[in-house]
């Protein structure tokens, strides 16, 4: 068994389109705080490009946890 946890923020663009930018693994204690700064500097400095244009405003953020149960695996 092995559980996993993700980050997925999601973010607006130009077209008015969601798009969502996931990481595995976030650091412990995740602050609301730290990911609304990070979402923001991802506005700020225009690093990600989408099929709708720019990411123009933050829309959600969650920590999302799941767990693998293997049944079988060669």
């Amino acid at each position: 068994m092995a559980d996993t946890q993700t980050l997925q923020m999601s973010f607006v663009n130009q077209a008015g389109t969601r798009t969502t930018i996931s990481l595995d693994n976030p650091k412990e204690a995740l602050t609301q705080a730290e990911v609304v700064a990070a979402m923001d500097q991802i506005i700020a400095k225009n690093i990600f490009n989408t099929s709708g244009g720019d990411l123009v405003a933050k829309y959600s953020a969650q920590i999302v946890d799941k767990t693998v149960n293997v049944l079988y695996e060669q």
